[in-house]
């Protein structure tokens, strides 16, 4: 009797301090533990937030209007155009890869954050004195026939110093805001499912303000006024971020993340040879003492083989003594399945491919068909063509908050799942907007091409709004759910580069974009002797690309639903158990792999 007081005691006791301190390895602005009610959370994700609205504002004031500005002020051709465009936008979203394990592995997720604005605004003050220094201007004369070399390259160097900004900036602070809400609190849990819907809400916000506002001045006032738009909000958000400073929760870098995949790997092949057993507590783990950072993952059925890295040779003998000391020799359960659900994501991340072609139509060729069309609302008004993408932005809000308001509390009750649907659900719904999308825009190209060639006149760019639209719900559904899959999947230690696996989708597609321009035009020349392509899209037969896109999407969503189906989600145990109806499975204690559903 007095036992089980004792055992009582001691549990209200940790469910005291789990209440009152974070104890997720998180520290505190003076570097002890964060104190629950002071720091993170809603409070400290706001500032987040306004950080990544100013950061979207610069960066899609900049990609919608970058085919514009390469066309008319460099006067490139279309095809030349959409190339440099597809490859920038591919190595700004590539870049995430190296700023997201600089981030997880040596600095930090906040002074990366720090440092990538910093190179940020070096990049936008640049953009904006090529338009105000009179040896950088394109041009001395009011039409510019060909511009100066000298603008041309600071141009690109001062383009690809904002890629090198956003490739540490994007993948930290998402990552960064994310660390606010600690997973084994249920409350805060919640909160997180919430922070990935209203994160992309306030970028969408921005993007709204860039592709209305910024567009316009671009526009009508001029580039280097807008330039300068920029770069003041993006100082003023580098002063509210470091406001938020006393209220963070932050994460220690971690060392690289690839050694212990790589020690994993070595530890299995050493031991190829030995049978695999069939109970998973037979296999190697650091008592809860041990292990200080991170959390417990559960032992899987899946990539079986690698089971083996965390089998102990001679159990009981010096030799085994001797081998737990070696990470080469010997790996955790832990490790294991860290190193498993990053090869789960290979065919995850391979088979989304699709859907970021798709989606980088929107900033490419959807503009491109704007500046043709006639863009007249009224007699006086005219829409500037990198406009229309606020109906993407306007889009996802307005679906966004219809998600989380509405659709996520009925699907909650409907599917016990916390999330309402799982998250891959809820990318594949999203690819089917994409291919929808893909099918709107070759039907009401190729009435742009006849009405054009009927009446010698533009049709109305309104028949482009609802592409726009659809691409907008894809992108709330797909993007965020990759954003939220990326960031909760990969192993603790790598978020920063989970939420760049994420953006690299994207950078990838943009490289296989260009891919697939280059050998349908040729296909096209070789079949039909004209190329898909020509000098403007009346020459061109864009509805034919695009069709060849909704066919490719049609096919990828098929082979994304069987790896979907296949696909094993990251099982973490916990002390204190979590009732959880979302991807990951909490389990009560080390030996039990019940779900919580």
């Amino acid at each position: 009797m007095e036992h089980n007081k004792v055992d009582t005691k001691l549990q209200e006791s940790s469910y005291d301090d789990q209440q009152k301190w974070v104890l997720d390895s998180s520290l505190d602005s003076r570097g002890g533990v964060p104190v629950r009610a002071r720091t993170g959370a809603w409070r400290a994700a706001l500032f987040v937030i306004a950080n990544e609205f100013s950061e979207r504002l610069s960066y899609f004031g900049i990609v919608t209007s970058l085919v514009v500005y390469l066309t008319t002020i460099l006067h490139q051709d279309l095809k030349m155009a959409v190339r440099n465009a597809n490859y920038w936008s591919g190595v700004t979203t590539l870049m995430p890869l190296l700023g997201g394990f600089v981030a997880d592995a040596y600095l930090g997720r906040y002074a990366t954050v720090l440092l990538a604005t910093i190179i940020y605004l070096m990049g936008l003050i640049l953009l904006t004195l090529s338009w105000f220094i009179p040896g950088l201007k394109a041009c001395n004369q009011e039409i510019c026939v060909e511009p100066r070399k000298a603008h041309e390259i600071a141009f690109f160097i001062a383009i690809y110093l904002i890629s090198i900004g956003t490739g540490g900036h994007k993948p930290s602070l998402e990552s960064f805001g994310a660390d606010q809400f600690e997973d084994g609190h249920p409350e805060e849990r919640k909160m997180k499912m919430s922070y990935f819907n209203w994160w992309s809400t306030g970028l969408c916000a921005g993007v709204l303000t860039a592709v209305t506002v910024i567009v316009y001045i671009e526009d009508r006032i001029g580039w280097g006024v807008a330039g300068i738009i920029l770069t003041v909000v993006m100082a003023t958000s580098l002063l509210i971020f470091l406001m938020g400073r006393p209220f963070y929760r932050y994460r220690a870098p971690t060392g690289s993340p690839l050694t212990p995949m790589l020690q994993v790997f070595v530890a299995a092949i050493s031991k190829r040879h030995l049978p695999c057993p069939n109970d998973s507590s037979l296999l190697h783990e650091l008592s809860r003492e041990e292990y200080t950072k991170g959390r417990f993952l559960s032992s899987t059925n899946n990539l079986k083989f690698l089971d083996k890295a965390a089998i102990i040779e001679n159990r009981g003998s010096k030799n085994a003594m001797a081998e737990k000391e070696s990470p080469w020799k010997l790996a955790t359960v832990t490790k294991v399945e860290e190193l498993k659900l990053l090869i789960n994501m290979i065919p995850i991340w391979f088979f989304t491919l699709a859907f970021g072609i798709c989606a980088t139509q929107g900033t490419t060729f959807f503009i491109k068909q704007a500046i043709i069309m006639d863009r007249h609302i009224g007699h006086n008004f005219i829409v500037p063509p990198s406009s229309m993408f606020a109906l993407v932005a306007l889009s996802m809000i307005i679906f966004l908050t219809f998600y989380e308001k509405l659709l996520v509390p009925i699907l909650r009750r409907v599917t016990g799942n916390e999330r309402g649907i799982s998250i891959l659900k809820r990318i594949g719904t999203g690819m089917v907007f994409s291919l929808t999308t893909m099918i709107i825009a070759a039907l009401i190209e190729r009435k742009r091409l006849d009405y054009t060639k009927q009446h010698h006149m533009a049709l109305s760019v309104i028949w482009l709004a609802p592409q726009f639209i659809v691409i907008g719900i894809a992108d709330a559904l797909t993007l965020v759910g990759l954003q939220e899959y990326f960031y909760d999947q990969v192993p603790d230690s790598m978020r920063s580069l989970g939420i760049a696996f994420y953006l690299s989708v994207i950078g990838a597609a943009s490289f296989v974009n260009n891919f697939l321009i280059t050998v349908t035009d040729r296909l096209a020349e070789e079949i039909s002797g004209k190329s898909l392509f020509g000098k403007d899209l009346n020459s061109s037969r864009l509805d034919r690309f695009y069709w060849t896109l909704a066919a490719l999407t049609a096919v990828n969503i098929c082979f994304f639903v069987i790896v979907a189906k296949r696909y094993t989600y990251k099982s973490v145990q916990s002390s204190l158990a979590v009732a959880d109806g979302g991807d990951d499975v909490e389990t009560a204690s080390a030996g039990n792999t019940s779900k919580y559903t």
